[in-house]
């Protein structure tokens, strides 16, 4: 007898229909906190229908696109529920409404809005400074290179910038991977 598409679902049931291990089920509840099934006495644990939907969605975003865990974070926190859930369903119309709606909400700053000061260590964005000779070790001498005298240490500049080129690779990278 099959269950109402409202009833809470097993571990061995969510595992079977996404034909993933159990124990799979249980780490992605530790990376991923959006996953919350009801857990009765003795720990077992019951899947409502809309933490299956988004395991489905995770599933979707790690085996058949190739995102890793972290990518797949980075999506949930950007994006909400709802964009993994409409994806791992193949709703296109839901994922283009969200991802619309989120560039509505996102209106670029500019850059004299953006005050210098706490979020100066933040390396992710635009680099602070524009690549120069000295940066790639020309035109200098080996102690005026991008490491600072006496300190061992890139400074804040060169470590933007050498972070701006690992986003980068990162994203060609990814790119790559999903044309294989």
């Amino acid at each position: 007898m099959d269950k109402s598409p409202d009833a809470f679902r097993t571990i061995s049931e969510v595992a079977e229909d996404l034909d993933l291990p159990q124990h799979v089920l249980r780490f992605w509840e530790t990376r991923f906190t959006q996953i919350k099934p009801m857990k009765r006495g003795g720990g077992r644990r019951y899947y409502r229908p809309q933490d299956v939907d988004l395991i489905k969605g995770i599933r979707h975003m790690l085996y058949d696109q190739g995102y890793t865990i972290k990518g797949v974070q980075k999506l949930l926190r950007e994006n909400g529920n709802q964009f993994i859930v409409a994806v791992g369903s193949g709703d296109r119309a839901a994922v283009e409404a969200i991802a619309q709606r989120k560039q509505a909400e996102a209106a670029p700053p500019t850059p004299a809005a953006q005050p210098r000061g706490a979020d100066d260590e933040m390396l992710v964005g635009e680099p602070r400074a524009k690549p120069n000779r000295r940066f790639f070790g020309l035109g200098k001498a080996e102690e005026d290179g991008p490491v600072q005298p006496d300190s061992g240490k890139l400074s804040r500049d060169n470590r933007a910038l050498l972070q701006e080129a690992l986003f980068d690779l990162l994203e060609c990278k990814r790119l790559l991977d999903q044309v294989r």
